[in-house]
């Protein structure tokens, strides 16, 4: 009985081996889930981009670092104050790169009175204090510092900047 069950023994492992290397495939390359090595906050200034792009109410994300794809899940829809009006999707998507996120979805900005979306975001040199948002017609540049820290992001716009008042100054 011992010398059968040795004859049957390398043909288990490679058995094994043959099943289980194809099903690895199956997973995406080298994603990493937000509960694994750190929040999205750290993964942001990792690639020299201010922590408060996104507000606090991150509750997942996914990164592909092959293809650079982010997909980022809030707790639910949202808005957030920086200098404008912000509305967040309960889904963020981009591609990250060292000082960009480009093609992004999920993320609009007022002006004047327009929900525009915001398609790209730019930190090309840091000492400059400027982010640079392209906003489909326009770039915008503000300051970097109305990024240092993530935002609180709340449901309704009232919840933001109060009821009844402008959530922004008119600039003419």
């Amino acid at each position: 009985m011992e010398s059968s069950m040795a004859k049957f023994w390398p043909f288990s492992i490679l058995l094994t081996f043959l099943t289980t290397v194809p099903l690895m495939g199956l997973c995406p390359p080298l994603a990493v889930a937000g509960d694994g090595g750190g929040s999205i906050h750290e993964l942001l200034r990792e690639h020299g981009l201010p922590a408060g792009l996104l507000p606090k109410t991150v509750e997942s994300f996914d990164i592909d670092r092959e293809s650079g794809l982010l997909e980022v899940r809030l707790d639910g829809p949202c808005y957030a104050m920086f200098d404008e009006l912000a509305y967040f999707d309960q889904v963020v998507r981009g591609n990250l790169s060292y000082g960009a996120l480009r093609g992004v979805e999920g993320f609009s900005q007022e002006e004047l009175f327009l929900w525009l979306p915001v398609k790209g975001i730019l930190v090309s040199d840091p000492s400059s204090g400027v982010i640079l948002f392209d906003i489909g017609l326009a770039h915008k540049q503000l300051s970097l510092s109305l990024f240092e820290e993530p935002p609180d992001c709340q449901p309704a716009v009232r919840q933001v900047v109060g009821e009844g008042e402008r959530p922004r100054k008119m600039r003419f």
